[in-house]
């Protein structure tokens, strides 16, 4: 076992008993920062001490799971040595608290979860666990990109252009199947249904007097398709013997699902589709500064909410329309206010030394999109400046909104990324160069009056919660 591995699994041990125990554990899973765990009683978790573990930067509760965030990749080493030793338990433990969990998930949704909520969230699962093959594939494309203005390496260019390519192409069949996972189907059969979306031969397909094109609806036609599916599979196995089951489902669902999706949701995904990227075009090149005013200084608390992930299939969209959202690299500028307001913090209150010890140790995350430490660790808890973080947010959402209505728009070739991390995945209709410039002033505007707002309204007197009483 490498270092790596140790401290993994050591960190797991320790958060293990800190929620709990086993028997509290009735669900894992994780997101990009996340681990995300499904409890028994909440009243169990010693949060205290869990905050205090050195890998841990915060913790997030909503309706459905407690969350414990670990950042990038650590979240992702951390989650299986966690389930190492949740399955390290005597047998049967495992099947009693996964029916225990699913009673008590939806019993929680039910009495705290609002549909609109409980939508959002099942939509986020979908696109989730598509972002790391969206940042490697856009990472590759935007070096592509750079190598083609270069005039670099000519003989090299068409083997990444593939490489970048071949995932966003199929993106619809993977969104398909994490759909009929996410609503009770067979996975394999809504990616079946969304593959008709990419299959070039719908080309020959005549459909009321016109031809589909292949990808016509991509991401939003295939969830649509996929869900579809999943209902149809669910209503047809409920009332078939199980001899036929096994033959005549999977038949049936493939078949009436993709007559449908060839002759009625992939046209009206497509003008969907278009509708979301004329909309937002029109958005930033006409109300680019009021547009990214309210977008930069709103997406904080969307994020507090863990709303935001429930922009992945607009972002999705946008990219497979354009080649990159134009959306992302001004909600990015939440996170820049997020720090201008955390080093005020610092500044003004130089005798708190626990709140300068958390900021010191969350910055670095921070600076690289990763704001929930700093959002749940300083500027939360303070009130105030929460606030004025969104302002610094509003203000560089603001700035790159201007640009846009001069027509220089800028972009990200994917997902996930933030702060300073962003900047390979940039892009935009006048080059890389000046995408990165603007992003970069953008940046700076947010850090600045994220600052500027802080250090005004922030008296020096005040004390981090955990010192106060």
């Amino acid at each position: 076992m490498d270092s790596n591995d140790s401290k993994d699994s050591l960190t797991a041990e320790a958060i293990l008993p800190l929620v709990g125990g086993p028997a509290n554990v009735v669900s894992v899973a994780h997101c990009m920062t996340r681990l995300r765990l499904g409890l028994r009683d909440r009243g169990l978790v010693r949060e205290e001490a869990l905050r205090a573990l050195p890998a841990v930067l915060g913790v997030v509760a909503d309706d459905e799971t407690y969350q414990i965030v670990l950042g990038p990749g650590t979240v992702a080493r951390v989650t299986p040595a966690f389930e190492a030793l949740l399955a390290a338990e005597p047998p049967g433990t495992a099947a009693e608290l996964a029916a225990k969990g699913a009673y008590l998930r939806a019993s929680q949704r039910q009495r705290n979860a609002t549909p609109g909520k409980i939508l959002l969230r099942r939509i986020a699962n979908i696109f989730v666990p598509l972002i790391p093959a969206l940042i490697g594939c856009g990472v590759i494309a935007g070096l592509n990109g750079l190598l083609v203005n270069l005039g670099w390496l000519p003989g090299v260019t068409p083997a990444l252009a593939a490489i970048a390519s071949g995932f966003m192409v199929l993106i619809p069949v993977f969104v398909g199947y994490n759909t009929a996972k996410e609503f009770g189907g067979t996975p394999v059969l809504g990616g079946a249904i969304a593959a008709i979306i990419v299959y070039a031969g719908v080309a020959k397909v005549t459909v009321f007097g016109m031809t589909p094109a292949p990808g016509q609806g991509g991401a939003l036609g295939a969830l649509a398709a996929a869900l579809l599916g999943t209902y149809v599979e669910r209503w047809i196995r409920g009332r078939l013997p199980d001899a036929l089951d096994v033959l005549v489902t999977p038949t049936v669902t493939v078949l009436l699902t993709g007559l449908v999706t060839l002759y009625g949701l992939m046209y009206a995904a497509g003008e969907l589709s278009a509708a979301i990227g004329t909309g937002a075009n029109w958005l930033l090149d006409n109300t680019g500064v009021l547009a990214g005013l309210i977008l930069g200084g709103l997406f904080l608390p969307l994020v507090m909410l863990g709303l935001h992930q429930a922009l992945i299939p607009i972002h999705t969209t946008l990219i497979e329309q354009q080649g990159y959202t134009v959306l992302l690299p001004i909600l990015a500028m939440a996170g820049a206010g997020q720090v201008g307001a955390a080093l005020a913090v610092y500044v003004r209150l130089r005798h708190d030394t626990s709140l300068r010890t958390t900021i010191k140790s969350a910055l670095p995350a921070g600076l690289l999109g990763v704001g929930e430490p700093l959002i749940y660790g300083v500027s939360l808890p303070l009130g105030r400046p929460f606030v004025t973080a969104c302002a610094g947010g509003a203000a560089g959402g603001a700035f790159v909104g201007f640009f846009s209505m001069l027509g220089d728009k800028v972009g990200s070739t994917a997902i996930g990324p933030s702060g300073w991390a962003l900047f390979p995945l940039l892009s935009g209709n006048q080059g890389p160069a000046l995408a990165v410039g603007i992003y970069a002033g953008g940046l700076f505007t947010g850090y600045a009056v994220g600052f500027a707002a802080t250090y005004v309204h922030l008296q020096p007197g005040t004390l981090h919660p955990s010192e106060q009483g």
